[in-house]
């Protein structure tokens, strides 16, 4: 059952339509009613295109939170092979919020690592809806340093709201762990690269996406808080969160112009929720791409490059 968001409803009830009628011709074979389905389909159709053709910034973050959305197993599940996670951070616990592990990409060993959100409700209480504890962070850590021992390139895939606030988080020193995490993606000696596949959240994504570069799929969004959050800072009012997103610059577009990430990946009409497959594909070949690009350089011109582009971001959108 697909699941409409709230500027989606115009569309639900034209394929509702069609739907419906498609029930009553099953139950009667005297009823002949394809030119009428064809036309609810065609103008569906066209009504997606239109809906998704200029997205506001909150209509955006609704896309990027989308439960039906493709979630970080799901990447993995499809575009890695002979994938060994790792669990535990060697030190409290192992946080399911993030997923990681050995990995191949085509004939290229790789570490991946990732927010992991969950897909019901079970699984996303288990994943603590990607909003990862100090162990988490600790056990990206240990991953990464795995990586570099054995020159294997990193890949993060980012999809959280942010770190976990809780009491427990705070007391285990969540702002060290996102720190050490942080600075661990500015040592690496492999290739880094990150993608923002839903939400870029705060600190907490930031400590994955200290890339040497960054994608991001069109309809996701990366901030340092969320529209709730900076409306009910800055107006007292959650219900803000329209005016938030707009000053917030949260979109691929928005980031691109500012030099913060360096490729967007394109989704399927209707966002990747409707078409996970093909969503998925474009995430893997940027991948090979992205990883391709920074093959030939040295470990000590990964590095560089990575300080240098964190050193000049945003530079291009000031300058214009």
């Amino acid at each position: 059952m697909q699941n409409y968001l709230e500027f989606e409803k115009p569309l639900a009830e034209i394929e509702g339509k069609a739907a419906e009628l498609r029930a009553l011709a099953q139950s009667s074979d005297k009823m002949d009613i394809d030119k009428e389905v064809s036309a609810l389909d065609e103008k569906a159709g066209k009504l997606l295109v239109d809906l998704y053709a200029d997205l506001t910034p909150w209509q955006k973050c609704q896309v990027a939170r989308h439960p039906d959305r493709p979630h970080c197993k799901d990447y993995i599940d499809a575009l890695f092979t002979e994938y060994t996670p790792l669990a535990g951070d060697r030190n409290f616990a192992d946080d399911h919020a993030v997923m990681g592990g050995l990995a191949r990409l085509g004939d290229r060993p790789v570490v991946v690592i990732g927010h992991e959100k969950g897909n019901d409700t079970k699984s996303r209480i288990e994943r603590n809806f990607g909003m990862a504890r100090p162990e988490g962070y600790r056990k990206a850590i240990r991953l990464m340093d795995l990586a570099d021992r054995f020159g294997l390139p990193v890949i993060t895939l980012i999809d959280t709201p942010g770190a976990y606030p809780g009491k427990g988080a705070e007391e285990r020193g969540q702002s060290e762990a996102i720190a050490r995490s942080t600075e661990k993606c500015l040592q690496l000696r492999v290739p880094l690269v990150s993608v923002v596949i839903g939400e870029g959240g705060s600190g907490g994504a930031v400590a994955f996406a200290t890339a040497n570069r960054i994608a991001m799929l069109e309809h996701s969004i990366y901030s340092v808080i969320s529209p709730e959050g900076c409306a009910s800072i800055l107006w007292k009012d959650a219900e803000k969160m329209k005016e938030a997103a707009e000053a917030l610059r949260l979109t691929a577009q928005d980031l691109m112009a500012l030099g913060v990430v360096d490729r967007i990946i394109a989704e399927p009409v209707g966002g990747a929720q409707r078409q996970k497959d093909e969503a998925i594909s474009a995430v893997g070949q940027t991948l090979e791409a992205l990883l391709s690009e920074l093959s030939h350089l040295s470990p000590a011109a990964l590095v560089d490059d990575r300080r240098n582009k964190f050193l000049t971001m945003g530079a291009q959108g000031l300058a214009a």
